[in-house]
């Protein structure tokens, strides 16, 4: 049996990031690539037209660090939100002003990718959530959201 490409393998929080995550800033919509600079944004959706497949929700995105990852060049990335709602993390800053805080995802998927560039591509993940633990202004996904093993969005 193979794995179709674009599955999202379920996995716990602290099996992917033992020592937890580091938010740096804030998290916003993420938006869809427009040549157009005078155009406005278009936030993407959690839908893939060729399939049909997603669950037709806003994507979020926001860039964290691994404090666990030893080499610098995968240590930051981004990980993109599958909600309704912007998620809003509940920790306290670690530095005050600097909106650096450690958080833990809710509903975390992992997808296979390969990274890099030319000569010097490997296999990485991109990340995916359906929120951030302590959060109380996003409301929590159902199960027509829940599990987020639906295909890849329009990126």
């Amino acid at each position: 049996m193979a794995i179709s490409r674009g599955f999202r393998f379920p996995i716990e929080f602290g099996k992917a990031f033992p020592q937890g995550l580091v938010l740096l800033g804030e998290i916003g919509p993420a938006t869809k690539y427009n040549p157009n600079l005078n155009a406005a944004p278009e936030q993407l959706i959690d839908y893939d037209p060729k399939t049909g497949e997603g669950t037709a929700l806003p994507l979020w995105k926001a860039t964290v660090t691994d404090p666990h990852e030893d080499k610098a060049k995968r240590a930051s990335f981004e990980v993109l939100f599958i909600s309704s709602h912007q998620p809003v993390p509940a920790t306290e800053e670690i530095v005050p002003g600097t909106g650096m805080r450690m958080i833990r995802l809710e509903g975390l998927t992992a997808e296979p990718r390969v990274m890099g560039q030319g000569e010097f591509k490997y296999q990485g993940y991109q990340f995916r959530a359906t929120g951030i633990e302590g959060d109380k202004n996003t409301p929590k996904a159902t199960t027509a959201a829940g599990n987020g093993n639906g295909a890849k969005a329009g990126a």
